[in-house]
């Protein structure tokens, strides 16, 4: 039986998660700022210290320029450049990720709701409120680590 390729590397993805078990309580208490607020669409929600990941990656982030506000996402949602959003290639939408800039330790949640990003060597891509708030969005991309949480 053949599987499409982005099928593939998500259940890749989602299986080596799956190995690190119920151990892998996260116990790192975010040292940066992040915003919090009632509505989910327009605001990052804090992840609890005991959340537990079920998956880290590393590499390089970016974030949606102001050309594609209003536009449709691949999820259907209009994009919405002051909601804590993102781009990622396969993992599922409504995904909460937390993404953490490794030059300054600052931490942000975003769901995901869109796939790309599509510039080679990049793995999310933020929305513009998300990539201000971790210090992403005056160089325009920087080193993340990405912990997905359940």
């Amino acid at each position: 039986m053949k599987y499409p390729f982005k099928q593939l590397m998500t259940v890749a993805f989602v299986t080596s998660a799956i190995g690190l078990g119920n151990s892998a309580v996260n116990a790192e208490v975010t040292t940066g700022r992040t915003s919090q607020g009632n509505d989910q669409n327009h605001q990052s929600v804090i992840a609890q210290s005991n959340e537990e990941v079920i998956a880290r990656r590393r590499g390089r982030a970016s974030w949606y320029g102001p050309r594609f506000r209003g536009q449709q996402t691949a999820n259907g949602e209009i994009f919405d450049p002051s909601a804590f959003t993102a781009a990622h290639r396969s993992l599922p939408f409504g995904t909460r990720v937390r993404v953490t800039n490794l030059n300054n330790g600052e931490s942000v949640v975003v769901r995901i709701n869109d796939r790309g990003p599509y510039a080679a060597g990049r793995i999310i891509d933020l929305s513009r409120v998300a990539a201000e708030a971790i210090g992403v969005r005056r160089r325009g991309t920087a080193p993340v680590r990405l912990e997905v949480l359940r």
